[in-house]
């Protein structure tokens, strides 16, 4: 005699088949991805390689190929978010992954690479600039994963971030090295200084201090700025090929100058918001 049906198992009705039930569960789990899903999260682990082989090579001495290769894995890290919202491929996993992702290119390898090149000469000070550089990355990350969620932001707040971005804080951490490539080389017998720095752009990444994001540049731009563009782009990239570290350096100074023109365009958007919405209380305080 057969026993009880398993209370996790449905009650069978007149026209059960336990056979076509089978093929049905064995058909879901292995239903086809669209192609368009896996670009993106193929795109993150390439970044991910690239973030940890720039450990390797910082392990085994070539610092300023550890340097191209975190710059290899933001570059990777561009494009996945906007390839996956281009080709609406964009999914849940893909975003854990391109979170977790991040913290180790972003917020473990740049200070590994700064610990093996100077700060490990101050021992316990110089560990203490890397964990506290880690976990300001980790806390940056998730406070930005809870932001997406929130629905009360107004509209032109996607223009900006809440403190310093995980990619531009790797970028910013790693100046006394280009600093270092273009012949200031005494900045390694001062690992102290490089300390106080790593300690500022982890401050800088939880702070409240508005950043300006490119999350929203539009996809279409007007035709008579199509050569202008091009032009910018061709000249940039000769640039950044012919004296990089030069341009890097640069690049790092435009965006401290950019934090606060950032900060006084936030302030102009919000102040704009706060007067019309004590206008709209004030309209409806008079209808009533």
């Amino acid at each position: 005699m057969a026993g009880p049906i398993p209370p996790f198992e449905p009650r069978p009705g007149p026209g059960y088949r336990p056979r076509d039930n089978a093929k049905s569960r064995r058909a879901r789990h292995f239903s086809k991805l669209p192609v368009r899903t896996i670009i993106p999260n193929a795109l993150t682990i390439l970044a991910l390689c690239a973030g940890l082989t720039a450990i390797r090579f910082a392990i085994e001495g070539r610092f300023e190929a550890a340097v191209v290769a975190i710059i290899i894995a933001s570059v990777f890290d561009a494009l996945d978010g906007r390839i996956a919202r281009m080709l609406q491929g964009s999914t849940r996993f893909g975003a854990e992954l391109d979170s977790l992702t991040d913290f180790v290119n972003f917020g473990v390898a740049p200070v590994v690479v700064l610990y093996l090149w100077s700060l490990g000469e101050i021992g316990g000070i110089g560990w203490i600039a890397v964990l506290g550089f880690a976990v300001c990355c980790a806390l940056r990350l998730a406070r930005f994963n809870v932001a997406l969620e929130d629905p009360d932001k107004p509209v032109w707040a996607g223009n900006f971030f809440v403190g310093v971005p995980a990619p531009a804080a790797a970028g910013l951490v790693m100046l006394p090295l280009y600093l270092s490539f273009i012949g200031v080389t005494w900045l390694k017998e001062v690992p102290l200084l490089i300390a106080i720095h790593v300690f500022a752009i982890a401050f800088l990444m939880v702070s409240q201090l508005p950043t300006f994001s490119g999350k929203r540049m539009g996809l279409r731009i007007r035709r008579d700025m199509v050569l202008p563009i091009l032009l910018l782009v061709g000249l940039s990239a000769a640039v950044i090929l012919s004296y990089p570290w030069i341009a890097f350096t640069a690049l790092c100074a435009l965006y401290l100058v950019s934090i606060p023109v950032a900060i006084a365009r936030y302030r102009h958007h919000a102040q704009r918001t706060a007067g019309e919405n004590r206008s709209e209380q004030e309209n409806s305080s008079e209808v009533e």
